[in-house]
């Protein structure tokens, strides 16, 4: 039994028993989570705060994903919601505008947070670092039609910015920095947001829920063991 397409007819029975409405706009996240040896990517549907993995792979080694594979695990997830509008959400490891340009390709949205190394070139005018643009906490920044990256030149698209204020004597460390095709600051924000339910779903899998930490299967009964 092909273990990917029984939870794929799984998870089109759960978008039609909750009645999800067909061209209506659904969020993803792309996440890698490891422990041990085990190295796993995984792609996951937003549903009310939660993430129910939609598609994962677990890599060959240790580190970050390569393009190639981040494209294998969402081809699969953009053909499991072709009825909607999806909006694709990664951090910084997902922050090639090569994968933004291929999920606009895709016809999908995408909500992809950049290093704030990334140059922007705001209306023709010199190249910027996202780092120098002067934020402070309880700011933010919307940059409409611009080209991101000065080697590969990516255009026309967004990038909205935010750090959040301090709060209780607390602010973060650094702001978000958001590359998107989302229109508005707002838009681009309540969806990035959406990602950090997949640390949810990532803690449920180790030790705050199911355990997998502590299982020693491999292979196939290993990615059987991540469906159950």
């Amino acid at each position: 039994m092909d273990v990917t397409q029984l939870w794929l007819g799984v998870f089109a029975l759960f978008l039609s028993r909750q009645k999800v409405a067909t061209d209506s706009t659904v969020y993803v996240a792309i996440d890698r989570t490891t422990w041990g040896n085990i190295n796993l990517l995984v792609v996951s549907f937003i549903w009310r705060k939660r993430a129910i993995p939609l598609y994962w792979k677990r890599l060959k080694k240790l580190g970050n994903s390569n393009l190639p594979t981040q494209k294998t695990v969402l081809k699969v997830a953009l053909s499991a919601l072709s009825d909607y509008k999806v909006v694709v959400l990664g951090d910084r490891e997902f922050c090639s505008v090569t994968l933004a340009r291929w999920l606009g390709e895709k016809k999908a949205y995408f909500c992809l947070r950049q290093k704030k190394s990334t140059h922007i070139q705001p209306d023709d005018e010199n190249w910027t670092a996202l780092g120098d643009l002067g934020l402070t906490p309880g700011t933010s920044c919307f940059f409409n039609q611009i080209t991101v990256t000065e080697s590969k030149g990516f255009g026309p698209v967004q990038v909205a910015g935010k750090w959040k204020r301090r709060y209780n004597g607390f602010a973060p460390e650094e702001p978000w920095f958001i590359l998107t095709n989302l229109d508005s600051l707002d838009a681009a924000i309540l969806a990035y947001q959406k990602r950090f339910s997949i640390e949810e779903l990532f803690r449920d899998l180790k030790l705050g829920g199911y355990c997998l930490e502590i299982t020693r299967v491999d292979g196939k009964r290993f990615m059987t063991i991540v469906l159950l």
